[in-house]
């Protein structure tokens, strides 16, 4: 189940992915999401599982900013049912586009952008091809190629 949830659970599931290797503390979460951001848990045998964080950014796109599944949970469809629940959001409140960063270290979340329409805009380079942060876009309608 995907469902609207507060900042304290996604701090939850993301203190719990291992790859994030930036802990943030939960009074971090709050003073960097502003008033209206979309917090989205995924939910299994009525525990937080995953989730997804974004807000309004000053392009006027839906910023997907950070988000994930714990490891137990992957591979059974909730990255893809929460990138699903954001697009709807996101087209429920008039956002042109959503924006988001990856990194090529994190591939799994690589080809879910991809296979779900997202281009890339820019790549940015650190001289280690692992933290190379790629910009992606996906503008409405979602169904456009």
């Amino acid at each position: 189940m995907i469902r609207i949830g507060s900042i304290a659970q996604a701090w939850q599931v993301l203190q719990a992915i291992p790859e994030f290797d930036q802990r943030r503390s939960l009074a971090q979460l709050r003073e960097r999401l502003p008033a209206g951001a979309l917090v989205l848990i995924a939910e299994a045998d009525g525990q937080p599982v995953g989730c997804k964080l974004g807000y309004a950014a000053a392009d006027g796109s839906l910023y997907s900013w950070l988000g994930g599944v714990l490891p137990a949970q992957r591979k059974t469809g909730l990255a893809q049912r929460l990138l699903e629940a954001q697009e709807a959001w996101a087209d429920e409140h008039g956002f042109p586009a959503i924006t988001v960063k990856s990194m090529n270290r994190y591939p799994a979340m690589l080809r879910l952008l991809i296979r779900n329409g997202y281009r890339i805009r820019l790549v940015e380079h650190f001289g280690d091809p692992a933290r190379e942060r790629i910009h992606f876009i996906k503008a409405f309608p979602w169904n456009a190629s």
